[in-house]
Formats: C-alpha cells, sequence, structure tokens
C-alpha cells in the first residue's frame, strides 16, 4: 500500500504506474490530476500541513494500511540570487523540503506497523549532492531532503523504516522542459543551446534519462532487494557527481 506525491505526470506518475503494474494498491496524490491518473486520485495542496495529514489520512482510509510513501512533489525556480524571489523560496522549501517531513512525521505510527518493515523514499536529485547557480532555492531544499532521509533512517532502524533518497540528474519531465525558456533568459544562450550546453553539461553521459527507469529504482528500493538501503543517496545521476 503506497502513497506517491506528484502523481499527476512525469516521475511521480511512472513511480505510481509501475507500482500499481506490479500488484500495489496507490494513492495517486497531485494538485491536480488528470483523469487517467494511475492508482486511487487524491487531490491535496502539499504546501500546508493539513494538505500532507489528509493525504496520509486518505491512503489509511482507502487500504487500511501504509507500507510505502514516495514523497516526490516539486517544482522549479531559475534565478539569480539578487533576483530571487521570496514568495518562490518560501514555496520551494514548503513542497521540497516540508512537505517530505510532513508525510513522514504523520506517516511514521501506519509505516512502524507496515508487515515486513515501513519505506520512506524521497525523490531527491543530483543536486542533493551538487549545486548549480540559479537554483539556491531547489538546490537548498534537496540538500535538505538527504539530511532528513538520513535522520528518519537512525530514527527508523529500530522500528523496521527504512529511509532512502533516490538522486537522479536531468529527467525528461515537464518541469525539465519548463526549465528550458528560464535557463535560456538567465544564461543568454537560445532555447537550442540550452539542452546540450547548459542541461546536459554536468552529465557524463548526454543524454535525459526517462521517468520510467526512475521508477525501476523506486521499485526495487520498495521490494525484498531494497532492505539493506536505508540513509544513503541512491544517485543515478549518468556521472554528474563523478567529477
Amino acid at each position: 500500500m503506497a502513497l506517491v506525491t506528484g502523481a499527476g505526470s512525469g516521475i511521480g506518475r511512472a513511480i505510481a504506474g509501475r507500482f500499481v503494474a506490479d500488484g500495489a494498491e496507490v494513492l495517486s496524490v497531485d494538485l491536480v490530476l488528470p483523469v487517467d491518473a494511475p492508482g486511487t486520485p487524491h487531490q491535496a495542496d502539499l504546501s500546508s500541513r493539513e494538505g500532507n495529514r489528509a493525504a496520509v489520512q486518505a491512503a489509511l482510509d482507502a487500504f487500511g494500511r501504509l507500507d510505502i510513501v514516495v514523497a516526490n512533489a516539486g517544482f522549479q525556480h531559475v534565478s539569480p540570487i539578487a533576483d530571487f524571489d521570496e514568495d518562490r523560496w518560501d514555496g520551494l522549501l514548503s513542497i521540497l523540503l516540508t512537505s517530505p517531513f510532513l508525510l513522514a512525521k504523520y506517516g511514521w505510527p501506519a509505516l512502524t506497523a507496515a508487515p515486513g518493515g515501513g519505506r520512506f523514499i524521497a525523490i531527491a536529485s543530483a543536486h542533493a549532492l551538487a549545486a548549480s547557480p540559479y537554483k539556491a532555492g531547489y538546490v537548498s531544499a534537496k540538500h535538505g531532503v538527504l539530511g532528513l532521509v538520513k535522520t528518519l533512517a537512525l530514527e527508523g532502524a529500530a522500528v523496521g523504516i527504512t529511509a532512502t533518497a533516490v538522486c537522479p540528474g536531468y529527467v525528461r519531465t515537464p518541469l525539465v522542459e519548463r526549465q528550458i525558456a528560464d535557463q535560456a533568459r538567465v544564461h543568454g544562450l537560445s532555447e537550442e543551446r540550452v539542452l546540450e550546453e547548459v542541461i546536459l553539461a554536468p552529465h557524463a553521459v548526454k543524454r535525459l534519462i526517462e521517468p520510467a527507469e526512475v521508477a525501476e529504482v523506486v521499485a526495487f528500493l520498495a521490494g525484498p532487494g531494497g532492505r539493506s538501503f536505508t540513509g544513503v543517496p541512491v544517485t543515478m545521476d549518468q556521472g554528474w557527481t563523478a567529477r
């Protein structure tokens, strides 16, 4: 029984779809969900305490238990620090860092009771391990998520809960696609040059990761093979952090 946030598109949709295909019951959570979203849909504003609490309760109401939480919801904002909008900073930390904390807090009793042990999986980023210019909010939040996961792993060890942070490089998602115009603006490049010279520049392997590849890693971590992974970043970054 799993709860997946940001399940309306991109990585979250791929993860929810993979869980459903593997036979799991899934609560797919997002602010807006398409009619064909996999699993049981649940609309929630994850920038609020009430939204996160209600999402956990909806999973318990629907399935009677909660074994897996995948904190994936997020967005991006690209801007030099001097111009970085303060409300966007607050929003990024709210969705990318506070929401995973609240999901863990509200879901902890259920994860503790999960048969075979609960799994908390945060979709972090290579930006949990490295920085890029013009992404102060995103990079700060993702570094924080990795710290949260390490803390949850230590607290969860005695009660059978594992916590991991999946750290992909750039994935072919609407979030990445929406960055192209912003990156072109701040770097002074044409949009045609941004993908190769900015987006893929950190990758040793020059291709975008597909959402299904991230979902495959999450499915592994949620399954029997993932029992020994806890408190760590699981890096799939096309060689980004090898430099």
